[in-house]
């Protein structure tokens, strides 16, 4: 009896892990979908985190006249000559009603990985994904320098000649700004800034508040409530009709993906199971601060402190590349580059120090190696 205690409790415990997994994983969607009662993201009517309603009252607050509308039909409808079409992430769109919406009265805002840019944007590239944060305009638009730093990012544009480009991000800028057939476009690659969660972080709501509060009426095209009703969404201005993807109820693809997960869970029970990890003896067991300790006396018996330098330099820029938003791939001049811009150094120095000549002597590598350890902590805390 008591040898058989202990594989009954092992059996007893998977059992109730895979039950509570189950659990868990079917009240995922009940807890992703019913906690925000509802919620739509970048809804000037929602008070969720993903919502936009502080941002809409804000506006109102402010002499703005704000208008909802769901459907691009409604937005050409509500535009004139001294609004503000404002086009998000949220807003569902075909071809054809980007092109409604593209010879709509009235300026228009393009915020987030809205479809169809070259058509509501023409002459606008998208560039590469880059992360969302707190960035500077570095520009001369008015709107941008009064807000100062804002939560962009997403993606990266460039813009048609003579176009203006704000708070610099990967290989072009994150807001892009330009004029064409007496229509004033404004395209930003993330629409973060502009929801309840991130409103009141560094110069969000300026620049919230600058970009779409420029005209005295705001047309803001939302998600709609019911896409049966709303007309349009659910059959494309081109007269196409919807694919069988979206004929799928939202219930059943969480259905097929607690079962996918279930059954992923019964074959890791039920499979064999591999016997414990055997830990192999080693002769000998040598610390990690021994091994730097005696790679670094080799380096000195040796002399080579331009060997000793390299090492510390490519170190302190591996480390710092992710934390500038920068891939593993980065040279040491581009870490240096951003390191300073992120700082608030002068570029010239920062470059010496992470590119510069070898140290002449011990002294001067102990203090590259002082520098190069003040510099990593700026970069944490900045």
């Amino acid at each position: 009896m008591t040898a058989t205690t202990p594989g009954r409790a092992r059996q007893a415990a998977w059992v109730t892990s895979l039950v509570v997994l189950v659990l868990v994983t079917a009240a995922l969607p009940v807890l992703l979908t019913g906690g925000q009662a509802g919620g739509r993201s970048l809804d000037p009517s929602d008070t969720s985190l993903n919502g936009s309603a502080a941002l809409a009252r804000l506006l109102q607050a402010h002499g703005v006249e704000v208008v909802r509308v769901e459907t691009p039909g409604a937005a050409v409808s509500a535009a004139g000559p001294f609004t503000l079409l404002l086009v998000t992430e949220a807003s569902l769109l075909d071809r054809g009603s980007a092109g409604r919406l593209a010879v709509a009265f009235g300026d228009r805002l393009v915020v987030g990985s809205v479809p169809y840019l070259d058509v509501l944007a023409p002459g606008v590239r998208r560039q590469t994904p880059v992360r969302a944060r707190s960035r500077a305009p570095e520009c001369t638009l008015r709107e941008a320098v009064r807000a100062g730093a804002a939560f962009t990012g997403g993606t990266s544009f460039t813009g048609p000649p003579g176009s203006t480009g704000c708070y610099p991000a990967g290989d072009g800028r994150s807001l892009v700004r330009y004029t064409a057939d007496g229509h004033t476009v404004t395209v930003l690659g993330d629409a973060s800034f502009m929801t309840n969660l991130r409103l009141a972080e560094d110069g969000n709501a300026a620049l919230a508040l600058n970009l779409a509060g420029a005209r005295p009426k705001l047309v803001w095209l939302a998600e709609p409530d019911d896409l049966d009703e709303a007309g349009g969404f659910g059959e494309g201005t081109d007269g196409q009709a919807r694919s069988l993807g979206d004929l799928i109820p939202g219930g059943v693809k969480w259905a097929v993906l607690q079962l996918a997960v279930a059954v992923a869970l019964a074959a890791l029970w039920r499979g064999r199971r591999l016997g414990p990890v055997v830990a192999e003896r080693l002769p000998v067991v040598v610390r990690a601060a021994e091994t730097v300790e005696g790679r670094g006396r080799l380096y000195r018996s040796r002399r080579a402190r331009d060997r000793a330098a390299l090492a510390l330099r490519a170190a302190t820029a591996d480390r710092l590349a992710p934390r500038l938003g920068l891939p593993r791939t980065a040279t040491p001049e581009e870490v240096a580059v951003a390191a300073a811009a992120r700082t608030g150094r002068d570029p010239e120095p920062v470059l010496t120090l992470l590119c510069g000549p070898p140290p002449g002597d011990d002294t001067a590598l102990v203090a590259l190696a002082a520098h190069l350890d003040t510099l990593e902590r700026q970069v944490r805390d900045s």
